[in-house]
């Protein structure tokens, strides 16, 4: 069972590309605790939408918003920290703030271990609470813009043909161009012509603004060229 309060009035501006109000998702058995939750988080502005379980929690889908989830740790079914690997097993990185009666040490090591945010116990003050899920807001922002940044350079690196991407990868380790000419088979005025369409193509204005484009694509990546390979080429790839 879910409860969903958006309050049109009460709508707040948030800072993640995936939605204007973030909603922050509440899992916890204890009906009146989540009553107290909507009633806290809507005073706050936040869109709130409830669930009396993780099963529950887990039949929404994925979530299509910036948001945040306040979890209990006690719950008939999946427990909080079950639900926790639940959602790490199937990527979804939602991030995740604990409020629990019932934790210990070990419990909350282990979930902050996985990547909660912070791990809270009840009664919980109203300051430190917002605080928590501010910060996972917060990171849940940060993760969106990295995910949209991914995104923007993978279509750019597709722009390349094979040759460019070839070139690519072997500018960012730090190979000179008369190197990479030697590696592979070609020209050294061509190279310098794959070259520039790949700075091109990236949209780099730098080679170190090349290398974090490429670190960020998950490609190996150096900005100093290995010692020692420059006499090995032959005298063909310098022309």
């Amino acid at each position: 069972m879910s409860e969903r309060e958006v309050p049109q009035s009460d709508r707040r501006q948030g800072s993640g590309p995936l939605s204007s109000t973030p909603v922050i998702f509440v899992a916890d058995d204890d009906a009146s605790f989540r009553a107290a939750m909507i009633r806290l988080l809507r005073a706050s502005g936040y869109e709130v939408e409830a669930f009396d379980s993780a099963e529950a929690f887990l039949s929404r889908g994925r979530a299509s918003k910036l948001g945040c989830l306040v979890l209990d740790l006690d719950m008939p079914g999946q427990n909080g920290l079950q639900l926790q690997e639940t959602l790490a097993r199937a990527g979804d990185n939602l991030p995740l703030v604990f409020v629990t009666g019932h934790g210990d040490v070990p419990q909350s090591v282990r979930a902050m271990k996985g990547g909660a945010v912070d791990f809270l116990t009840k009664p919980v003050a109203r300051r430190d609470l917002v605080a928590a899920i501010e910060r996972a807001l917060a990171q849940a922002a940060q993760r969106e813009a990295q995910r949209i940044e991914r995104g923007r350079l993978q279509a750019r690196f597709h722009r390349l043909s094979p040759r460019e991407r070839q070139v690519f990868e072997r500018v960012v380790t730090g190979l000179l161009n008369k190197q990479i000419a030697f590696e592979l088979g070609i020209g050294l005025r061509t190279i310098k012509v794959y070259r520039a369409r790949v700075m091109d193509k990236m949209e780099a204005d730098s080679l170190t603004h090349l290398v974090r484009m490429a670190d960020g694509l998950g490609l190996p990546v150096s900005l100093a060229a290995p010692p020692g390979r420059e006499r090995h080429l032959r005298p063909s790839a310098s022309r």
